[in-house]
């Protein structure tokens, strides 16, 4: 399994708080992510991509999130979109993946409308939060679809259908707007689309595969839960490790008594042991997951909602034991130069996404 080596390591430490300077990933971090193709992730082979799979994907995401916060939320959220090549129009794939530079940004909010014309579709909206925007040559959309008069395209229930759509960088307006203390490299701002026409090839359909490879109908619920799931247990690792370099080197540890010191030690050992416990419970539910779609084409529902409820417990275990070790860092973890709070606020901006929210 292809792991980060100590180079990529300290080079994105290196350069992570000129990230936040910059509001978005330094060049060099972006060069890596290109030359390791942290992008395409999942893009198949045919398409020019090295077809990677989601159980080594995860873990790469872990590694990545331990090593900065604002990377790995950049790579997970454009290479997630990036899973959409499997649905994706062949010729169309083939056309945009040829790009070494390309990268996917987009959100999964129903933000704008798409009317039918003649040749395809007249795309309206705004959407908030994508991630990697100012690097992102692909944005998707998600739109209500509207038949040529302008009236909402209606189901079989009487619900309005939904579509995704593909957008190339100059057809999107980037609306500056990520102000928000933690993942401030991510550079997540809106984006406007004002009546543009599209050709009907740039609609898609998820958990519709038109390749033949395996993992594109894992159910999205749950990749997108287990890859955000494993961003904050890879910030949450890191917090861990710097807290206890933290506590021993602050300006007033040695007013500590020996009795308060180990104390600190326990409460870094349980810590430690919640986080190891529930990570291992999640990772052994997922990859059961993983090997029923592969061999047996389906998946338990009992196996994916306990995917679904352990990647939740490991967003919130690994807020929490971090918000438990906090206190016990100083003053340093409060000034925003330092590594350890900006990977408080990177993880604790992590945690508001609404997904794993309850």
């Amino acid at each position: 399994m292809e792991q980060l080596t100590e180079t990529w390591q300290e080079a994105i430490l290196k350069l992570a708080a000129q990230s936040e300077e910059l509001g978005e990933l330094h060049p060099d971090i972006l060069e890596i992510a290109y030359e390791q193709e942290w992008f395409k992730l999942y893009v198949p082979v045919a398409y020019g991509g090295p077809g990677k799979k989601l159980p080594e994907i995860l873990r790469l995401e872990e590694d990545l999130a331990y090593v900065d916060g604002s990377t790995a939320w950049t790579v997970t959220l454009c290479s997630g979109a990036g899973w959409f090549a499997g649905f994706l129009d062949e010729e169309l794939a083939k056309e945009v993946f040829a790009d070494r530079k390309v990268c996917f940004a987009g959100s999964g909010a129903v933000g704008g409308t798409a009317q039918r014309t003649d040749n395809g579709y007249r795309i309206n909206g705004h959407w908030k939060y994508a991630s990697g925007a100012l690097h992102a040559t692909i944005f998707t959309a998600n739109c209500v679809l509207q038949d040529q008069n302008g009236n909402d395209v209606l189901d079989e229930q009487g619900q309005q259908v939904i579509k995704s759509f593909i957008l190339k960088r100059d057809e999107v307006e980037i609306q500056s707007g990520w102000s928000y203390f933690g993942l401030v490299a991510t550079g997540s701002h809106a984006f406007d689309v004002r009546h543009i026409e599209v050709p009907a090839n740039r609609s898609f359909k998820i958990n519709e595969p038109k390749v033949a490879d395996e993992g594109f109908d894992y159910p999205f619920l749950q990749l997108a839960e287990t890859t955000l799931a494993v961003n904050s247990l890879g910030m949450a690792r890191r917090f861990l490790d710097l807290v206890n370099d933290s506590f021993f080197n602050r300006s007033g540890f040695k007013r500590y008594s020996p009795e308060q010191v180990v104390f600190f030690q326990e409460e870094l050992m349980k810590c430690r042991h919640t986080l190891t416990t529930v990570r291992e419970h999640f990772y052994e539910a997922f990859d059961n997951s993983w090997h029923q779609l592969i061999h047996r084409k389906s998946i338990d529902e009992k196996l994916l909602k306990e995917v679904s409820r352990l990647s939740r417990e490991l967003a919130h275990q690994s807020r929490r034991v971090v918000d438990t070790l906090y206190p016990y860092a100083g003053l340093e973890a409060a000034r925003k130069e330092t590594e350890i709070n900006r990977v408080w606020r990177d993880l604790h901006t992590a945690s508001q996404h609404a997904l794993l929210t309850f």
